[in-house]
């Protein structure tokens, strides 16, 4: 018996699978992101000075802001490779004790809160997200605090 054929999968859909696929992978190999050593932790360093200065401000920056800011590296607010970037950052600022600093960085438009990759990476640290919204609440709160001017 023949099944019908299923429609392609949606850009974003296929995003999405590679991203779920990528997190599976074995996080203590570093991730290839195909950019210089140098260049991304250069993007990094702009990366944590911008977002300190919105957490002083108490402010959010939208995905789409936030990649034009960023000039040692050129990454899209759809790249894949943006949730390691952000990803690395996040795992950083909250060893310093200082929070996920990312959590700062949110969609333009609907909910106006990180994507799901910001929640999952919370949790493999250990962090409640039962309640992702207030979850993300007080993630907010201590990142502000931690960059209270």
């Amino acid at each position: 018996m023949w099944r019908k054929a299923q429609p392609c999968q949606s850009y974003a859909a296929v995003l999405k699978l590679n991203l779920q696929v990528d997190m599976l992978r074995d996080t203590t190999k570093p991730y290839n992101h195909g950019f210089p050593k140098d260049e991304w932790e250069a993007a990094k360093v702009e990366a944590k000075t911008l977002l300190a200065e919105y957490a002083k401000r108490r402010q959010m920056i939208p995905y789409s802001e936030f990649v034009t800011k960023i000039h040692s590296i050129k990454i899209d607010y759809h790249d894949p490779r943006l949730f390691h970037f952000l990803g690395e950052i996040a795992v950083e600022e909250s060893a310093a004790g200082r929070g996920m600093l990312t959590a700062i960085v949110v969609h333009k438009h609907g909910d106006m809160q990180p994507g799901p990759g910001f929640f999952e990476l919370a949790q493999k640290l250990g962090q409640d997200t039962s309640d992702i919204v207030k979850f993300w609440i007080e993630e907010v709160k201590r990142v502000f605090a931690a960059w209270k001017k």
